[in-house]
């Protein structure tokens, strides 16, 4: 009765706009990292859409086998910073270094695989997006160029989110900032041959990225140990955790992976759909993709800074706060992607300028922003709740359910008889796809208002 009184009073708690701008004060620097990241990969399509469509399709396409790993190494990582924000709430520092080198294991074996695929058969794998057999060369040439990027890629992650965890939020941003620097200048010179240096195309931008992702590991760990953060621990610490801590980790981190790895296998589905329906298509996706990246990433940055937050709450075992917290950003995020979807409009009128390709591509690319700018307010409270509340509160089976059994069932289903079938224009096949948005909004407002979603992970084995 006490608890169902708790949670009748922080449901018709009014929102706090206090604890939104604490939100705000957390996700600052990753909305910025986030940022930097999309630049990063903006740089590439950009600088390889100057190209031709080929090699904008061809990097666009290799960049999903990486977006595949990034997506399972985000569900590692975000299972692991369930424990670690609960974790930091309780300052048990020793904890917070095991739950880390278990998901820097899980993440390493993950990266080693991918990384294995995509040297000894990258032309088979963009094949499985295209038949296009100039874009399967350039993607297979780019694919095996950047593998060997991945396994640093993995450990990068895996810190930057344990940083994020305990409030360590400036190094990764700084990380980031130096990536995107290294980026930029070695695409230009090796993309298209500048003064000494060869000019190599997709390998080129590839090279770019694989050198951006070495400084930025090297930043990570560097100053993390120099200053001896919570995430700086010894090879004895990070790697001393024991079974308990596993069958946690399994029962809550494991399914945030299947989670993000469907979504992930979702969102390649996407582009094999969009791919299939001809290179046009394929290439008016991966630009629509790249312009709302630079928009999205402040939502991605609430979700994750709500899940430090509410998550620190949790641990601290103030549930009333957490609660509150929950419904206020649940509430905000939605009103802010209105204003942010608006940005998309001068950003649609600024495509020509930014790719060399097509007009018939632009127009494409212009009407999919459109159908994105009604969707943002749905997506960017399905962000909130996935993200941000149901992972905090260690809700991960439902989170998961919620958020990948309506793109499965629904939206993929649908898009495939509209592109494959049907031969709707591109934008009819976008609106299919991204369908799932509104129904997973409204699963999600009830999970929210039952107050279910919480859930305290880390109390010790009785």
């Amino acid at each position: 009765m006490a608890q169902q009184q708790t949670q009748h009073t922080a449901l018709n708690t009014k929102p706090d706009f206090s604890l939104f701008k604490s939100l705000l004060f957390t996700a600052a620097p990753i909305i910025f990292q986030n940022l930097t990241q999309s630049f990063i990969n903006m740089l590439d399509t950009i600088m390889v859409g100057r190209l031709g469509e080929v090699e904008i399709a061809a990097v666009g396409l290799g960049n999903q086998i990486y977006f595949m790993m990034t997506m399972i190494l985000f569900g590692i990582a975000s299972g692991a910073s369930i424990f670690i924000a609960q974790f930091w709430g309780q300052k048990d520092v020793a904890g917070i270094r095991k739950t880390l080198g278990l998901s820097l294991s899980a993440a390493g074996i993950v990266s080693v695989l991918f990384m294995a695929a995509a040297l000894a058969v990258p032309e088979t794998l963009i094949s499985l997006y295209s038949a296009d057999t100039a874009v399967i060369k350039e993607g297979g040439a780019y694919l095996r160029a950047v593998a060997v990027s991945y396994p640093i890629t993995a450990v990068s992650f895996v810190y930057a989110q344990a940083l994020r965890s305990t409030e360590k939020l400036q190094l990764p941003l700084a990380a980031a900032v130096a990536s995107l620097a290294v980026n930029g200048l070695l695409n230009y010179l090796f993309i298209f041959g500048v003064g000494p240096f060869p000019e190599l195309g997709v390998v080129g931008a590839a090279i770019g990225t694989v050198a951006a992702r070495v400084i930025e590991l090297a930043l990570l760990l560097f100053v993390s140990y120099r200053r001896r953060y919570p995430a700086a621990g010894t090879c004895r610490e990070l790697f001393s955790f024991n079974g308990y801590l596993i069958r946690r980790y399994i029962i809550i981190a494991v399914p945030v992976i299947i989670n993000e790895t469907l979504w992930g296998g979702g969102i390649t589905m996407q582009n094999s759909i969009f791919a299939h329906a001809g290179t046009d298509a394929i290439a008016a996706f991966n630009i629509t993709g790249t312009i709302s990246q630079l928009t999205w990433v402040f939502f991605i940055g609430c979700g994750n800074a709500a899940a430090i937050v509410i998550g620190k709450r949790i641990g601290e075992h103030n549930d009333v706060l957490a609660r509150k917290s929950a419904n206020t950003f649940a509430l905000y995020m939605p009103l802010f992607a209105c204003a942010f979807a608006l940005l998309l409009l001068p950003l649609s009128r600024l495509l020509p300028l930014l790719f060399k390709v097509s007009p018939h591509i632009i127009e494409q690319a212009a009407a999919m922003l459109y159908v994105l700018m009604v969707s943002y307010p749905f997506k960017a409270f399905n962000m909130c709740m996935v993200v941000g509340v149901c992972r905090s509160g260690g809700d991960t089976v439902f989170a998961a359910v919620c958020d990948v059994a309506f793109m499965w069932l629904i939206a993929l289903p649908l898009g495939a008889l509209a592109a494959l079938y049907l031969h709707a224009p591109a934008w009819i096949v976008y609106c299919c796809v991204i369908c799932d948005d509104w129904i997973k909004a409204a699963l999600g407002l009830w999970r929210l208002r039952s107050g279910k979603w919480l859930h305290h992970v880390t109390e010790p084995a009785q």
